[in-house]
């Protein structure tokens, strides 16, 4: 067995709450098929351009009980309602849930364990069947932490929720789980900003996995900032689900750590159903970026629209894979795909994967991938303008991710990621400062 299976199976003998709300048998289930299968090699097609083969080899041990102390600078510009995890952790001191309207429940996992009705966490018991799902079988194994919350039906939040999670620099390499539910009942609206931060170098590892159900005519804003620490190695998934008329709305920008994988799951279930998931996904030094996403049309007159943007830089690699499937009877879906990706140097790659799968007739459905090179005209024009060459190229990279993010209709959010955005190019794209 691998030191990375074995440091979790050690994991699991050291939990807190194993046995809480009746889910033992669960959770030893989800340990015991990820032990059975082992982990994935890149001849399976979901690993192949992302090998685990070093990472299999390292061993993690698990986080401090109690959260790790943090400079509360690091939280500035989040405001409240927000929920705060360092390592994994809740933690309460700089968590802050005032502003929160009535009919809007928000806990921890790790209170719902302990003082909750073992309805309340049975998200928990959801089954991985796939060897694939290797660390979705970790977290539904391990996560003792994490966001529940639900909104009753007509709710709207006034101001963004924010899921905060924080990794730190701890004796020894450590791991962290974290599972989120969010509910939106009929009619409900709710605007997520989830934050992946670092405090310090570190070389962790850490799994997130987020649950998403949205109730007829449901709206939510969900916007995605994954800046850890250069060392850091992050999986995190997101499994959503949409009833009739509802509209999801989400932008990722995949901007830290040294090996980083996100798997977005949707499936339209209701008639009408929409969404529009965007990101950026920035690759340099020697970082490893993988972003899977698998959207299924099941209902009818259902839509997504998808527009991804890929920076290769260094030697990176970015790993990018659309899928698209539209299930019989799903008639009228219109569903679109775009990904278009920048090779900087000629040391980096890019794998971009575009599928499409149209079981129904009636549908109108389009993907397109291009990779490229920055276009030798616009970057002449700049600097027969007298701009310098770096900053011509910075100006035309800066240009070509900003696309995704234009369609947010929240003006302030959109500054907010785009500065974020801004920050992390300018950092990538300057000489001596890559990653």
């Amino acid at each position: 067995m691998s030191a990375l299976l074995d440091s979790f199976r050690d994991a699991f003998a050291g939990l807190r709450d194993a046995e809480a709300q009746q889910l033992g048998p669960g959770r030893r289930e989800a340990l015991e098929a990820l032990l059975a299968d082992g982990i994935p090699g890149p001849r399976e097609e979901a690993w192949k351009y992302t090998p685990l083969r070093a990472l299999e080899r390292r061993s993690f041990a698990a986080p401090d009980p109690a959260p790790a102390a943090i400079d509360p600078a690091l939280l500035a510009g989040i405001p409240a309602p927000r929920l705060v995890f360092v390592n994994g952790r809740h933690d309460a001191a700089l968590s802050d849930l005032s502003g929160l309207p009535a009919g809007i429940e928000v806990q921890a996992l790790s209170q719902v364990l302990v003082h909750g009705q073992p309805r309340d966490a049975n998200f928990l018991l959801r089954r991985y069947e796939q060897r694939a799902d290797l660390f979705a079988r970790a977290n539904a194994a391990l996560a003792e932490d994490g966001a529940v919350v639900r909104l009753e039906t007509g709710v709207a939040a006034g101001a963004p929720l924010h899921l905060v999670s924080v990794g730190t620099a701890q004796p020894g390499d450590r791991a962290w789980h974290l599972r989120h539910f969010i509910e939106l009942h009929n009619d409900a609206r709710l605007d997520i900003v989830e934050h992946q931060l670092a405090a310090g170098d570190h070389a962790n590892l850490g799994t997130a996995v987020l649950h998403l159900h949205l109730g007829q005519r449901a709206i939510v804003r969900h916007a995605r900032v994954q800046d850890e620490a250069a060392r850091a190695s992050l999986f995190a998934r997101t499994d959503a689900v949409l009833a009739r008329d509802a509209r999801y709305q989400r932008i990722d920008l995949e901007l830290g750590a040294a090996l980083s994988r996100h798997e977005l799951n949707v499936r339209l279930e209701g008639n009408g159903a929409r969404l529009v998931a965007n990101g950026v996904l920035l690759g340099d030094g020697r970082r490893h970026v993988d972003t899977r996403l698998g959207i299924e049309h099941i209902a009818r007159d259902t839509g997504c629209e998808l527009v991804w943007r890929g920076i290769g830089e260094g030697r990176s690699r970015v790993v990018f894979h659309g899928g698209i499937h539209i299930r019989p009877g799903a008639d009228g879906t219109d569903a679109a795909l775009s990904t278009k990706n920048l090779l900087l140097s000629a040391d980096a790659e890019v794998d971009a994967q575009p599928v499409l799968v149209i079981d129904t007739d009636e549908v109108k459905a389009a993907h397109g991938a291009t990779v490229g090179q920055l276009d030798a005209n616009a970057l002449f024009y700049l600097r027969s303008r007298g701009l310098p060459e770096a900053q011509a190229r910075r100006l035309l990279t800066v240009a070509f991710c900003r696309e995704p993010l234009m369609a947010l209709e929240d003006d302030g959010l959109r500054q907010f990621l785009l500065a974020r955005l801004d920050a992390a190019l300018a950092k990538a794209l300057t000489p001596g400062e890559t990653a």
